[in-house]
C-alpha cells in the first residue's frame, strides 16, 4: 500500500451492478468495502434496500451496513465521521478501502472533505418547522427557505419536508445562509473514482426487474414486521423507496399494481437525483459502462493508479 492513503470510489445509479463489481474487485485488490448508501445502514430494512447477503459479506468485509436502527437515523456528520475511522482502520490493516454507494452527499463528503453544517440541540425549533410545513403544505415551508437562502431553495424540492427544514435548521442556528457554511478540508487520502454507468432504458429495465425480485422474496412481509416492532411510519428509514409504498399497501390506501408503478416512477426519480451528484461529464471521474466486461479494465486502471 502507499503512503498516500489511496480510496477507490464505485459510484454510479441504483441498479447498475456496483455491488458485484465492487466484490470482484476487493476479491482481486485486496480490498474492504464501505458502503456509501445511506439505506444500508438500518438493521431489518434488508430486501427493500437490495442489502448484500450475509454470504457475500461473508467473502469479503463491508463496513457501514447493519450499525443502527430505523428510528435512531444518522445524520451525514456521523456518517463521515464513522467512515473516514473506518477508512483509517483498513488502511492500518494495509488493505484498500473501497468506497461503494449511490449517496451522492455521503461519497462527496469523503472524497472533497465536506464539514457538516452543526446540529441544533433545540428539539422545538424542529417541530415548529415540521409542524408549519404539515399546517401550511411543503410548498409554504419552502418559500421560507427561498426567502433566506435561494440558493439553496433551488437544489431542495418543496417535497423533500426533510431537507427543508434541515437548511432553515441551520440558518435559525447560525444566522447564516446553509449555501455559504459548507466548508471543505482535503481528505486524508487520495482518491480515485471509478464511475458505472448503463444507457436508461437499460438501467430502468433493471430496476424494474429488481422490484420485481424484492416482492417475490418477501418485501411485504419485511416492511410488516417493522410496522409491528413498532418503527412508525413518517421515520426517515420507512420513508425509503419501497417501504412507504409497501405501509400505504397495507393500510389499503393503495393497490399492489400501484405501489409497483409508484415504486418505479420513485426509483427513476432517485436515479435522475443521482446524476446530478455524479456526472458523465465530470473529468474526475473514469466511467465504465457495464454492458461491457469491464472487470479487467477497471483492475487495471486501479493498479496502475495505485503504482503512481
Amino acid at each position: 500500500m502507499t503512503q498516500e492513503h489511496p480510496l477507490v470510489a464505485i459510484i454510479g445509479p441504483t441498479a447498475v451492478g456496483k455491488t458485484e463489481i465492487s466484490i470482484c474487485l476487493a476479491e482481486r485488490l485486496g480490498g474492504e468495502i464501505v458502503s456509501a448508501d445511506s439505506r444500508l445502514l438500518y438493521r431489518g430494512m434488508d430486501i427493500g434496500t437490495d442489502k448484500p447477503s450475509k454470504e457475500v459479506r461473508s467473502r469479503i468485509p463491508h463496513h457501514l451496513i447493519d450499525v443502527t436502527d430505523p428510528d435512531q437515523p444518522w445524520t451525514l456528520a456521523i456518517y463521515r465521521r464513522e467512515a473516514i475511522d473506518v477508512i483509517n482502520a483498513i488502511h492500518r490493516r494495509d488493505r484498500l478501502p473501497m468506497l461503494v454507494g449511490g449517496t451522492g452527499q455521503y461519497v462527496t463528503a469523503l472524497l472533497e472533505g465536506w464539514i457538516p453544517p452543526p446540529k441544533s440541540g433545540d428539539l422545538s425549533l424542529r417541530q415548529r418547522l415540521e409542524n408549519y410545513a404539515e399546517q401550511h403544505g411543503s410548498v409554504a415551508l419552502h418559500k421560507q427557505l427561498d426567502d433566506v437562502d435561494p440558493t439553496s431553495a433551488v437544489k431542495i424540492d418543496h417535497r423533500n419536508v426533510r431537507r427543508v427544514v434541515r437548511a432553515l435548521e441551520i440558518y435559525h442556528i447560525t444566522g447564516f445562509p446553509p449555501s455559504q457554511q459548507r466548508s471543505n478540508q482535503p481528505p486524508p487520502y487520495r482518491a480515485l473514482r471509478i464511475g458505472l454507468t448503463l444507457p436508461r432504458p437499460e438501467l430502468y429495465a433493471r430496476i424494474d426487474a429488481r422490484i420485481d425480485a424484492m416482492l417475490d422474496v418477501g418485501l411485504i412481509a419485511e416492511v410488516e414486521e417493522l410496522l409491528e416492532r413498532g418503527y412508525a411510519p413518517d421515520l426517515p428509514a420507512m420513508t425509503a423507496i419501497g417501504y412507504r409504498q409497501i405501509t400505504d399497501y397495507l393500510r389499503g390506501s393503495i393497490s399492489l399494481d400501484e405501489v409497483i408503478s409508484q415504486m418505479r416512477k420513485a426509483t427513476r426519480q432517485f436515479v435522475r437525483r443521482q446524476s446530478n451528484w455524479f456526472k458523465e461529464g465530470d473529468s474526475r471521474i473514469h466511467w465504465f459502462d457495464v454492458r461491457n466486461d469491464v472487470i479487467d479494465e477497471v483492475e487495471s486502471l486501479i493498479r496502475i493508479w495505485l503504482s503512481g
